[in-house]
């Protein structure tokens, strides 16, 4: 795995990953594009999304969406680490089973996403899920 970061200008730079794919972010409190640490943020999101979806199809879970809210609270000064992060998974569908959603988060949290885990180390990453059921 790779990737490239070039200054654009100001605090804006472009980070290319190695399988061509771009993003845009911004040293300067995120005015222009997420900051680094938002995508930090978003890359725990992103990674525990693909876990709990994919466990949720597998258990053939009627599922219409998937949301994850992400809090992030970080230390004074320099440097400003997240201390802890808080996960919610807002799960929309039908006969959605609250069984199969906790057991998705579960293991999306201690066994799947690299993210999540390689932070955990050194924050106090907590999850929670909601279930919204859909009329059918």
């Amino acid at each position: 795995m790779s990737a490239k970061v070039r200054w654009l200008e100001d605090l804006k730079f472009v980070a290319t990953s190695g399988s061509g794919h771009s993003v845009v972010m911004d040293g300067d409190g995120g005015a222009h594009a997420p900051s680094p640490m938002e995508m930090v943020l978003m890359a725990v999101g992103s990674c525990s999304s693909v876990d709990v979806v994919g466990i949720l199809q597998k258990a053939k879970q009627n599922v219409r969406s998937v949301e994850v809210l992400l809090d992030g609270q970080r230390a004074e000064g320099t440097p400003a680490v997240f201390t802890d992060i808080h996960v919610t998974f807002r799960v929309y569908g039908h006969d959605v089973s609250e069984k199969h959603v906790e057991r998705a988060v579960q293991l999306s949290a201690e066994k799947y996403c690299s993210v999540s885990i390689m932070l955990g180390k050194s924050v106090n990453i907590t999850h929670s899920f909601e279930i919204v059921n859909d009329a059918p």
